[in-house]
């Protein structure tokens, strides 16, 4: 059930629908919206309640304990795998026909159904290689 649409939360739920693709730690997040009065302790608290809500995925990433927080609410992470770059931490969407192939494939020949809103594949994006 959401809960009462506090000033704090508005703001924080806009700050995260602006990044929708963007993996972010509540330390940036209380960083970028210092400006808007938001304590540390609220922040968790308001991440807390959009992850039960099912409206940002809390990510860990290995070599690290630092945990990142991706908003999934918006229409376009509706039903598409995600790719992360382990560079950049820029998320993108994987929405192509070939996705299609590949969750059929699986749901066949290994009898396993992908949640594609709650799955995350890793590796290295194009700009970074690049680097």
């Amino acid at each position: 059930m959401p809960k009462y649409m506090t000033k704090q939360r508005k703001a924080l739920l806009a700050f995260l629908s602006e990044h929708a693709d963007e993996e972010l730690t509540a330390k940036q997040l209380e960083t970028a919206l210092s400006g808007e009065g938001i304590s540390i302790s609220a922040v968790y608290r308001n991440l807390s309640d959009l992850e039960k809500e099912g409206k940002i995925r809390r990510v860990s990433k290995s070599g690290t304990r630092e945990v990142y927080y991706l908003y999934t609410d918006s229409d376009s992470c509706k039903d598409c795998l995600h790719l992360s770059c382990e560079k950049c931490g820029r998320t993108y969407h994987m929405n192509m026909p070939g996705v299609e192939m590949l969750m059929n494939n699986l749901e066949q020949s290994d009898e396993f159904k992908i949640d594609k809103a709650n799955t995350v594949l890793y590796g290295v994006c194009k700009s970074c290689r690049k680097k």
